[in-house]
C-alpha cells in the first residue's frame, strides 16, 4: 500500500502537555548521594506539545498545528497554552481540568547530552471523551494525526479510528513504552516511528545497528503498519515501506541535548507528508528537523525554524 496523504490540511496533535524542569549535570547521583548539578531551567514540553511546536515552526501556513489535550488550572498550564499560542498553534481544543495539576517532567541531561525523563502526567491522565469529540469534530479538515502514548490509550485509539475512517494519515510515536496495547493499535497507524528501545519492546528484536533496525522495521510492517521508521539516534534511521526501503544516514551536528529529537522528527515527517512529499523526502525532512533539535537546548525551544532545517537539508550527500 502506497501512502497517500491529503494535502494542505491541518495537522492535529492529540497528546500530552507538560512543563519541563531541566537539570544539567555531569552525571546522575548514586543512591543516597548528593551530587551538585550545573544548571536549572524550565520550559514547555510534553510529546504532544513538542510536536505541535515543531509543526508550527516548520509549516509554511500559520495555524497548521492544532493541539488537542489538557492542562491544569494553574500557572504552569496557563504558561503552556500562552507559549503555544505565541507559536501560532491553534489551542481552541487545549482544555483545562481544574481538578488536576498540569503535567510536569523532571529531565536530567548529562555531559554526553543523554537525557533521563521522570514525568508526572497530571491533567494529561484525565483526557477522555471530550478530546475524542474535539478531534472528530475537525477530522475532515485534517491531513495528518500525530499520536503518542502519553495520554489515555483509549482516547488515542478512538482518535486513530476516526482518522482512518476519514482518510487522515496517522503517524504514531509509540512513546512512552506501555506494557500492553490494544490489539488493533499498530494496524490503525499508517506510519510508526519507534526508537531503538521502543522497537525492541514492540517486536522483541534487540535493535543495536542498521541490520537489526531493518529486521525490526520489517516485523512492524508484518504487524500491520504500512510504513515503519526505526530511529537509531545519532546513527540515523531505517525505513521499511512499499514506496521505499532503506537506511538514512544521520546529519552531522554537535549534540547539545536529545530531549525532543524524536518529537522534532515526527513534526518534520508530518509536515512533509502534508506538503505532498513522498515518504523518502518526508523522512529526510524529519531527519533534518531532528538534527537541528539535537543541536539546541530544551524541548520546545529546540525545535528548528524552516530556514535552519532547509539549510541543513541542503548539506545532504546523495
Amino acid at each position: 500500500m502506497t501512502l497517500e496523504t491529503r494535502m494542505g490540511g491541518k495537522i492535529a496533535i492529540v497528546g500530552g502537555l507538560n512543563m519541563d524542569l531541566f537539570i544539567q549535570g555531569e552525571r546522575l547521583p548514586h543512591p543516597g548521594e548528593t551530587f551538585e548539578g550545573n544548571s536549572f531551567s524550565t520550559g514547555g514540553g510534553g510529546k504532544g506539545a513538542n510536536q505541535a511546536v515543531g509543526v508550527a515552526r516548520l509549516a509554511r501556513n500559520p495555524g497548521t498545528a492544532v493541539m488537542i489535550g489538557q492542562v491544569g488550572d494553574d500557572p504552569f498550564g496557563r504558561e503552556l497554552v500562552s507559549s503555544m499560542e505565541t507559536e501560532g498553534i491553534d489551542c481552541e481544543f487545549t482544555r483545562v481540568d481544574a481538578s488536576q495539576s498540569s503535567g510536569v517532567a523532571l529531565i536530567f541531561i548529562d555531559d554526553t547530552a543523554e537525557n533521563y525523563v521522570l514525568p508526572v502526567y497530571g491533567a494529561n491522565a484525565t483526557c477522555g471523551p471530550r478530546q475524542v469529540e474535539d478531534f472528530t469534530g475537525i477530522v475532515r479538515r485534517v491531513s495528518v494525526l500525530l499520536a503518542q502514548q502519553e495520554i489515555s490509550m483509549d482516547v488515542t485509539l478512538e482518535c486513530m479510528r476516526s482518522a482512518r475512517d476519514a482518510g487522515v494519515t496517522v503517524v504514531l510515536d509509540p512513546a512512552p513504552v506501555r506494557d500492553t496495547q490494544p490489539e488493533e493499535f499498530l494496524s490503525l497507524a499508517h506510519v510508526i516511528t519507534p526508537n531503538q528501545h521502543e522497537a525492541e519492546s514492540l517486536t522483541g528484536i534487540k535493535v543495536s545497528d542498521v541490520k537489526s533496525a531493518e529486521k525490526a522495521a520489517l516485523e512492524l510492517r508484518k504487524q500491520g503498519t504500512p510504513v515503519a521508521v526505526v530511529k537509531l539516534g545519532e546513527e540515523g534511521a531505517y525505513v521499511a515501506s512499499v514506496e521505499f526501503e532503506g537506511y538514512f544516514p544521520p546529519f552531522k551536528v554537535t549534540p547539545v541535548a536529545t530531549v525532543a529529537a524524536g518529537d522534532a522528527f515526527n513534526a518534520g515527517l508530518a509536515v512533509g507528508l502534508t506538503e505532498g512529499k513522498g515518504i523518502q523526502e518526508s523522512v529526510w525532512l524529519a531527519m533534518a528537523s531532528g538534527a537541528v533539535a539535537v543541536s539546541n537546548e530544551g524541548a520546545q525551544e529546540s525545535m528548528g525554524r524552516r530556514a535552519d532545517i532547509e539549510n541543513l537539508l541542503a548539506t545532504r550527500v546523495e
